[in-house]
């Protein structure tokens, strides 16, 4: 008997075989046919594997990157996303992140069965960021085990209809409905974007009223706009460092083929994770909208950021390039004052920016996209860098945390429990 439970503890004790298990009692709660719950079980845990898998590719290039990056500049150059660090980060919290998302996730629907916030959040992904974050900084201040998963649900399942909540004013001008709202913990990123917008745009001039460059539209696939990006950023660092550095750490491979190989092995690293976590959430969410539907009479579903990318398409676009620009304004400055660079990725500036710009415009038209936006990507741009020593051990990596509300969460929940 003694075997059979430090068996099962062992089984538990795997973040794979964890998320597995939350899937595997949502579905049957439901009382899905067994079919359904094993294909969602089994690809559930596949999804969190192959997250890891891509963990592997991503690690290495970022390592390579920081690498060139400080021996060209003399400054540590970290890139912000989500995926890389949770990634990276999985193997010392994947357990408590993983029973943090469960529990939130209850905890959420509590809330808006018994508070006038009605808003389930359906945005897996962003509740697994939310948690393994949440689990980090916990965990540094030395709370551990059963207090810091039952304080750790309670922070992310408030946040998962606070949030929501804070953007809705400005989510109601954007979508034209009442019935949707925000569910993307870059929150304030989109807040910040329509208050400015309604202070110093004009809505006399709309986004759609111009035509967009075809040449511009590869930004739109996110593959080839990370790869893109990383093969201008290695190419530039790489020239830096010099030819006979990067030769030095690359056994000998021509540092050209080397700065492009590592580029796409960043932004294949990078795909391959996007990929688990699709399959992941895929099979996580339905298994918890179902639950939600039946216990919240009224609920007004909480979804990712790309929902506003059809309000204005060409706002996207702008709301991108603005806080791209905003990036590479601080990235500059960092430079020069000899702090930590946080590189502008891709990844956060098309995704928050782009829909940053979708708010901006609705509240102040093509000048408030383009302010909006711009001043979102200075704060997505110098909250990475204030995260970092709040990230303990995690700190230490060529990457962290990209999101607006991951920046303002960490270092409130960072100066707390200090």
């Amino acid at each position: 008997m003694v075997d059979f439970f430090k068996f099962m503890l062992s089984l538990l004790k795997e973040p794979a075989i964890m998320v597995g298990l939350i899937a595997f009692i949502g579905l049957v709660v439901q009382k899905s046919d067994i079919s359904t719950i094993l294909k969602g079980t089994i690809k559930t845990v596949m999804g969190y594997l192959i997250l890891g898998f891509g963990a592997g590719a991503l690690i290495g290039a970022l390592n390579n990157f920081s690498t060139i990056f400080t021996e060209a500049f003399g400054v540590s150059g970290v890139i912000p996303n989500n995926e890389a660090i949770v990634a990276i980060a999985q193997e010392a919290f994947g357990y408590e992140m993983a029973l943090i998302m469960f529990f939130s996730f209850i905890v959420n629907i509590i809330l808006a069965r018994i508070t006038p916030l009605k808003y389930i959040f359906l945005t897996g992904h962003h509740t697994m960021f939310m948690s393994m974050l949440v689990a980090v900084i916990l965990s540094t201040a030395g709370i551990k085990g059963t207090i810091l998963v039952a304080l750790g649900s309670i922070i992310v399942g408030s946040l998962m209809v606070i949030m929501p909540a804070i953007a809705q004013k400005y989510t109601v001008k954007v979508m034209g409905t009442d019935q949707l709202a925000m569910g993307h913990f870059s929150t304030l990123s989109y807040v910040v974007s329509g208050y400015v917008g309604s202070k110093f745009g004009d809505t006399s001039k709309s986004t759609e009223d111009i035509n967009v460059p075809k040449s511009l539209m590869f930004l739109r696939d996110t593959p080839v706009a990370i790869a893109t990006t990383m093969i201008l950023f290695f190419l530039l660092a790489s020239v830096f460092a010099g030819s006979e550095f990067v030769e030095s750490i690359s056994g000998g491979q021509n540092w050209l083929v080397f700065t492009f190989m590592q580029s796409l092995i960043f932004a294949g690293g990078v795909y391959i994770v996007l990929q688990g976590v699709k399959m992941f959430i895929a099979e996580i969410v339905p298994a918890f909208k179902g639950i939600s539907d039946k216990l919240v009479p009224g609920a007004k579903p909480a979804l990712d950021c790309p929902m506003v990318f059809p309000m204005a398409p060409n706002a996207v676009l702008i709301g991108f390039l603005s806080s791209f620009a905003a990036g590479l304004l601080v990235m500059s400055i960092q430079g020069m004052m000899g702090w930590t660079v946080i590189v502008a990725g891709v990844v956060p500036h098309f995704f928050v920016g782009g829909a940053s710009g979708v708010y901006g415009n609705a509240m102040g038209g093509l000048r408030g996209a383009i302010l909006g936006s711009f001043t979102q990507g200075i704060c997505i741009s110098i909250l990475p860098m204030l995260l970092l020593p709040v990230l303990g051990g995690l700190g230490l990596e060529a990457t962290t945390f990209s999101d607006f509300d991951f920046g303002v969460v960490g270092l409130f929940l960072g100066w707390i429990v200090s």
